[in-house]
């Protein structure tokens, strides 16, 4: 049975792991993008679902993304700014419900430690708006071993177009 001092010493360990979390995302999101805006303009910009996703670090459900399914050779772009950020020949069906790729297109996206659920996680966001597309993990496919686990609401795709 846990003594009162060990529970009362855990929960001040996981509120100062997640206290310092959330100091380390409000420090991450200030940082300096080639493509900014100011809010109004991105919800503008946005449909509510993509600027909850993009702007607020929402997640959209399994499953209800169109893209998810998408089997066309293509780019799959940031919805918000446009920037490429994957292409389809990098794309696989995970079975998680979202859009997963095993690469980003070289320099395209930046990754930070996500603290939301205590665990750290890493989150994948576009490097040119900052806009939050989804998280990486360490369980997908050769050849990197990565699972880029991304919202379709985050993202636009342009069938047939090459990189560029």
């Amino acid at each position: 049975m846990i003594g009162r001092r060990t529970f009362l010493a855990g929960g001040a360990v996981a509120l100062g792991a997640a206290m310092t979390g959330i100091a380390f995302r409000t420090g991450a999101q200030e940082a300096s993008y080639p493509v900014t805006m100011t809010d109004a303009e991105w919800r503008q910009k946005l449909s509510a679902d993509q600027y909850a996703v993009l702007r607020q670090e929402a997640t959209e459900r399994p499953y209800s993304s169109p893209l998810n399914s998408q089997k066309r050779r293509g780019i799959y772009r940031c919805a918000g700014c446009d920037s490429d950020v994957y292409t389809s020949s990098t794309k696989y069906d995970s079975g998680t419900g979202w859009p997963s790729f095993y690469e980003a297109v070289d320099g395209a996206v930046a990754t930070r430690s996500d603290y939301k659920l205590v665990v750290p996680r890493t989150e994948v966001h576009c490097a040119t708006c900052g806009g939050h597309l989804g998280h990486v993990f360490d369980d997908g496919p050769p050849p990197t071993g990565k699972r880029h686990c991304i919202n379709g609401v985050a993202l636009t795709f342009s069938a047939g177009t090459r990189l560029g």
